[in-house]
């Protein structure tokens, strides 16, 4: 059941990415300079790579806002992708400027390219890079740091901290793990937190299996690119159930807990405390020192093809996190309390 809704298209190197979202209450204050900082979050952290430089992401509304407040109607986000200048026959859409420049036929491991070509029956693998390179992201923060700016209305915040990077799990040691890796030619993955605090009791219900507010959380952490493992509180391997879950307490005449191990969510459903998502980001799999792959037209044996990339992208990543958590809060908010317009929204929230 959706209500925050949105689509992005856009490719890596193409013109621009675009968002449209619906769902909205009217009166909803936009601050496009924060729109533009959580934008420029994602383009921070050590370890990444040179279209960094080239890049520097701003949003551009084109509907739904007037005078810095949402009209109830659709809104549509522009991000330009300044790299276009110098892709533009590459990426043209007129079937007369069709090149193989720029085209390639190997296999990356790790990557979209194998499993892509084959469903979309595509020989040039550049149609299947373009639409999975984590390029998407940007958009996708650009919607998520408007989902936050509604979060922000009912006292909800979030923030995220990098734990591990490679084997080093101090961050004193996390640039020093990456230069090593640089210096190898390779790529290093690592593990995040993410945590929203203060959240209302009862998003998401226990009544149906897709109703399940960690079963949406998992998803859209789980599918953003190079995510392979999705935490929702502490792992309970090596407790027992009377040293984990999360007794109650009872702190003149407030209930209350005595830890929260359960990370803010009981049978599908938000309890009141903090929210504690973390993940697991695999290795970057595009690499300066290419792994083994094979031709998809001569079907030899060859070396993977290399695409620009970053070395570590841990810290970016934990931000695509916070922005896909936001956009399910925002919608189990607006299931749950309802409203035309910001006002109606935080009057049945507050009643």
């Amino acid at each position: 059941m959706e209500k925050f809704r949105f689509l992005t298209a856009g490719e890596s190197h193409g013109k621009c990415l675009t968002a449209i979202i619906e769902g909205l209450p009217a009166g909803l204050n936009i601050d496009i300079d924060f729109i533009n900082s959580e934008l420029k979050r994602r383009q921070q952290g050590y370890g990444r790579g040179d279209r960094m430089q080239i890049e520097s992401d701003t949003a551009e509304i084109t509907s739904g806002v007037r005078f810095g407040k949402t009209l109830g109607s659709p809104i549509t986000l522009v991000v330009k992708n300044r790299d276009f200048e110098s892709w533009k026959k590459i990426m043209s859409v007129a079937p007369e400027d069709i090149t193989d420049e720029k085209a390639f036929s190997t296999f990356r491991p790790g990557h979209a390219d194998y499993a892509g070509s084959v469903k979309y029956n595509q020989t040039d693998l550049r149609n299947i890079l373009e639409r999975s390179s984590a390029r998407k992201t940007a958009i996708e923060v650009a919607v998520g740091a408007i989902a936050k700016l509604f979060l922000k209305e009912f006292g909800i915040e979030c923030s995220s901290e990098i734990t591990q990077i490679g084997t080093a799990c101090c961050c004193d040691k996390f640039k020093e793990e990456i230069d090593l890796t640089k210096e190898n030619g390779d790529s290093v993955g690592g593990k995040f937190v993410v945590v929203y605090k203060n959240l209302p009791i009862g998003l998401g219900s226990h009544v149906h299996w897709d109703r399940g507010i960690d079963g949406r959380l998992a998803q859209v952490v789980m599918s953003i690119p190079a995510v392979k493992a999705v935490e929702i509180g502490e792992n309970p391997l090596g407790y027992y159930g009377s040293t984990y879950h999360d007794e109650f307490t009872l702190n003149n005449g407030e209930i209350g807990r005595s830890s929260n191990h359960a990370g803010g969510i009981e049978g599908g459903m938000t309890n009141g405390q903090d929210l504690v998502i973390s993940a697991v980001m695999k290795p970057i799999p595009t690499m300066r020192k290419p792994l083994k792959s094979v031709d998809s037209k001569t079907h030899q044996p060859t070396e993977a093809h290399f695409e620009r990339s970053d070395v570590c992208a841990v810290e970016a990543c934990s931000v695509v996190a916070e922005t896909r958590i936001a956009w399910v809060l925002a919608n189990e908010i607006l299931l749950k309390f309802g409203g035309d317009s910001i006002e109606e929204l935080k009057h049945n929230y507050h009643k």
